[in-house]
């Protein structure tokens, strides 16, 4: 007899690929109104900024795995930032780790 409940590790996966395609959509969004490494940067911050605030402020696992791997993980952009060599090959992990952290102090 087949088991009724959904396996827990199908859903997580579901939730992360559903939030990481709203994620991306949202970045490709901002991106088209701050084009450039100022967007990219701005995509970065702000996004390290909401995880900050997330994980002060969500209890629950698979929401924050819909929220914070899928729909921030999808919108924030460290790969396509690390593939040019710029000032925000520097700057931009100092101020998205300082926005997670004062996203979690605010919430906190």
């Amino acid at each position: 007899m087949p088991n009724p409940q959904p396996d827990p590790g199908l859903r997580f996966v579901a939730l992360v690929s559903l939030g990481g395609g709203l994620g991306g959509v949202a970045r490709y969004g901002l991106s088209l109104l701050v084009p450039g490494a100022w967007g990219l940067f701005l995509i970065n911050v702000l996004g390290s900024f909401l995880i900050g605030v997330l994980m002060g402020t969500v209890p629950r696992p698979l929401v924050r795995a819909f929220f914070g791997v899928g729909v921030l993980g999808g919108f924030t952009t460290f790969s396509s930032y690390a593939a040019s060599w710029s000032w925000a090959l520097l700057v931009t992990p100092v101020c998205a780790v300082l926005a997670a952290f004062l996203g979690l102090r605010v919430t906190r």
